[in-house]
């Protein structure tokens, strides 16, 4: 489960980031495998609940790992847990219309905050789609905002929508510019995020 910690007035909580998996049926990815949950023992007859449970690694919220485009890149299971605890800042990118190209200007305010250790969170409102056919066109960032985020030393973005790269259009070639570019220098990217907007701050840093 992916969460922030927060502290208002000395009383630590935890907002949850993920979503719940979309019901039987439900995949914004095409050709990976559906989310289904299957009871297969019962306390009526086997004297306990059991299910199956089918989904892909991606499937709803997660991390993308290096080894997602890069063969000899890191797994999940290689990750050093402590690369994904640290400072966050939220990038309020609200506004967008849907497939538009996010780029740095939207994350120029928070510049000096960019470094090495903190967590960059992009908020794009894009996850009041979830389980909507409109979920698939969200906006994504541009390549150079992932070459700035890993020149300045940040490890880990996340995004409130299925793909920084976006999800192209019929006809459109998906290059995964934005994934190679980011995972390709070792950093770890989160999808489908949600309750980004509980985060946002004036100065982008996580209360």
């Amino acid at each position: 489960t992916l969460h922030c910690t927060t502290s208002t007035n000395d009383m630590p909580s935890i907002i949850d980031l993920t979503h719940p998996l979309l019901h039987s049926g439900g995949s914004y990815c095409t050709g990976h495998p559906i989310y289904r949950c299957e009871r297969i023992c019962s306390l009526d007859t086997d004297d306990s609940n059991v299910s199956l449970l089918t989904l892909g690694s991606h499937t709803g919220t997660h991390n993308d790992a290096p080894q997602h485009f890069f063969e000899k890149g890191a797994s999940i299971s290689d990750l050093d847990l402590s690369t994904l605890v640290g400072p966050v800042v939220v990038v309020d990118a609200q506004g967008f219309p849907p497939r538009d190209t996010i780029t740095w200007s939207a994350f120029e305010p928070y510049e000096p905050k960019f470094q090495e250790g903190v967590i960059v969170l992009i908020c794009t409102g894009w996850s009041t789609s979830w389980g909507k056919p409109a979920y698939i066109t969200s906006p994504r960032i541009s390549v150079d905002v992932a070459k700035r985020l890993a020149d300045s030393g940040v490890r880990v973005i996340g995004i409130d929508a299925l793909s920084p790269d976006g999800i192209p259009v019929e006809g459109e070639i998906a290059t995964y510019a934005v994934h190679k570019e980011f995972l390709g220098r070792g950093g770890v990217i989160a999808e489908n995020l949600t309750n980004l907007d509980l985060l946002l701050s004036e100065d982008g840093w996580v209360a």
